[in-house]
């Protein structure tokens, strides 16, 4: 969601701030702005829109300075407006923010009455007024932030400077990401790296409730009991290239296209001879197995239809019930908790509000231990688990995911399969699964290959203004996730239903205007979803098939694609393939921005 960047430098560093909001355009924003520390107090741009509005202003305007804080806001409290964009001001104190503060209204009222102004909004403009108040009562920058953030209650990261202190920056966070950057004779704060990677490699990553304090020569943090405390630094192994296009139209295509490498890094060092090497979940993961009486998932979004596939495999594969649920049911019920049930977790930027939530909550009820299946090594959902296993999709910047999703497939048939054979599963199946996980990135390779076909097919779809996606089994969540990017990023309303429950009220809404598009792959539900294909061409729905190679028998559709066979494992990652590719080219010949559709952020880091 939103992003933040500071810098204290011995040089200018307004192009930096500029240059560290373009890196985390990805995430989804609406307004832009950047403050630094000039001579004369300081110096504040803010614009509308993106963020090349904000360079323009800033080539007119010549700001400089050596110390400067940036922000891009995705708006919660107030409208998309340059007084409403960050960063927010109080007399000499300047903040940006990303969160929600939960009791805004209330410390609003108690701020007014003690004469300060607003001019926004937002919740974030209580922060800059609460910092400015601790230091008009004699507290210097790090004392006024650690005075302030035990009365702000929900969500933030914080980055503050202030007129009295040239040169220093303070931060703090508590339940949105915000990492330290280290460099050589400047200090940095960002709460994505992707911010800061043309500047530096080496980054710490704040625990929940740091605080830290910096300027050019030097950082020290401060945990939640406000004494000092040492964090890990490490070196990143990301470079700036990742976020580079590469030649492509659209960070999304290259994305889409990138999935045989990312499928084939997510497979390195955890297949070998034939097997799932089961210790990739941790050395104590097999006696955890042999206790796992049953699995719960939790996750939102694209990650929430992984986690619906891997139910399927899970009771398939291994026996084990298991449910799948969205993060942000989860946290406001009360989940009854049997013994021997393992917790799983998945997040792309291992920073979803809702999942981490989900995830501190489950950890007091009970449960066996928590597995998380994440893209992000140091973030907080991982730090949060006992188990991790890592998806190494690299860096996915398109707003809607697509190798983030399939290499959490990847991740998660891996531990099924290991889950499985812990308890029982035959060497006939499970020796096939590893197989099919062997061969799955040249098969993807393949279905990429149907690019062109995708794009002449996409025609079909620019005027219409609603699609139905239909799947069976495994293949429902696949054509759910079909359904979704569709509607995120060429605003088609679509929906996707198990193919079963089509006349119970879908199949109404069937005509010549609605494209239904089928996942037809070659296993035991081939002929009940061919039955429901006919219902359709029978009510004049107009067919979209993509079928697995040796299911064309009673198909009679002139939109047919015929994908490789793959198996029950690899076939929901390669039928996502072509799904992906209809929805991009739908997107580009409507005309949208499929990189950041609107109204949607890549990190969904608030409630």
């Amino acid at each position: 969601m939103c992003g933040i960047v500071g810098i204290s430098a011995r040089r200018d560093v307004v192009s930096h701030l500029i240059e560290g909001l373009q890196a985390l355009e990805y995430r989804g924003y609406d307004s832009a702005g950047v403050a630094v520390m000039t001579d004369e107090g300081i110096a504040r741009l803010r614009a509308k829109g993106k963020v090349s509005a904000l360079g323009e202003l800033q080539l007119q305007r010549g700001v400089s300075g050596h110390c400067g804080i940036a922000h891009t806001r995705w708006a919660t409290h107030g409208v998309p407006s340059e007084g409403n964009a960050h960063p927010h001001v109080s007399g000499d104190v300047s903040v940006v923010h990303n969160g929600i503060i939960e009791n805004h209204e209330a410390l609003r009222k108690e701020l007014q009455a003690q004469g300060f102004e607003f001019t926004s909004q937002t919740d974030t403009e209580v922060i800059a007024h609460l910092v400015e108040r601790e230091q008009r009562r004699g507290a210097d920058l790090l004392a006024a932030v650690k005075a302030v953030v035990p009365v702000l209650h929900g969500a933030y990261a914080i980055a503050a400077m202030s007129r009295r202190e040239p040169g220093r920056l303070v931060g703090a966070r508590l339940g949105s990401p915000l990492v330290v950057g280290y460099g050589d004779g400047e200090q940095y704060l960002a709460s994505d790296i992707h911010a800061l990677l043309p500047l530096t490699k080496r980054f710490t990553y704040l625990a929940e409730g740091d605080v830290v304090d910096l300027d050019a020569d030097g950082v020290r943090i401060f945990g939640e009991d406000g004494e000092p405390v040492e964090r890990e630094i490490k070196e990143t192994t990301f470079s700036s290239d990742a976020i580079d296009k590469g030649g492509y139209r659209h960070f999304m295509l290259k994305e889409i296209h990138e999935q045989p490498r990312v499928l084939a890094d997510t497979l390195e060092g955890r297949i070998a001879g034939g097997k799932v090497l089961t210790e990739i979940l941790g050395v104590d993961a097999v006696p955890l197995l042999e206790k796992t009486q049953s699995v719960h998932i939790v996750a939102c979004g694209t990650s929430y239809h992984a986690g619906l596939v891997a139910r399927y495999w899970i009771e398939s594969l291994a026996g084990v019930p298991c449910t799948a649920e969205i993060a942000s049911e989860y946290r406001y019920r009360s989940p009854v908790v049997k013994d021997g049930t393992l917790f799983i977790t998945i997040s792309q930027s291992g920073e979803t509000a809702d999942t981490l939530a989900a995830l501190k909550l489950a950890k007091a009820r009970g449960y066996l231990t928590q597995l998380a299946v994440c893209n992000v090594p140091e973030s907080s959902i991982v730090r949060e688990s006992e188990l991790v296993l890592m998806t190494r999709a690299g860096p996915e910047i398109g707003v809607a995911s697509t190798k983030a999703f399939t290499t959490q497939l990847v991740a998660l048939a891996l531990f099924s399969l290991a889950l499985g054979r812990v308890k029982g599963l035959s060497e006939k199946r499970y020796a096939s699964g590893v197989r099919q996980l062997e061969q799955l990135p040249a098969m993807v390779a393949e279905a990429l290959k149907l690019d062109e076909r995708i794009q002449a097919m996409a025609e079909r779809f620019v005027d219409k203004q609603h699609a139905l996606f239909l799947g069976r089994g495994t293949h429902w969540p696949v054509a759910m996730e079909g359904a979704l990017k569709l509607k995120e990023i060429s605003y088609i309303h679509a929906e996707a239903y198990a193919a079963g429950e089509l006349k119970h009220g879908p199949l109404a809404l069937v005509d010549q205007d609605m494209p239904v598009i089928a996942v037809a792959p070659n296993d035991h539900l081939i002929d009940k979803l061919l039955s429901n294909m006919e219902e359709v061409r029978a009510r004049g729905g107009e067919l979209f098939v993509f079928v697995e190679d040796g299911v064309g028998r009673g198909i009679d559709s002139e939109n047919m694609l015929v994908l490789p066979a793959s198996g029950e494992i690899a076939a929901p990652v390669v039928f996502t393939i072509p799904l992906q590719l209809l929805s991009y080219h739908v997107a580009v010949l409507r005309g949208t921005d499929v990189d950041q559709p609107r109204n949607l952020a890549k990190s969904v880091t608030v409630e």
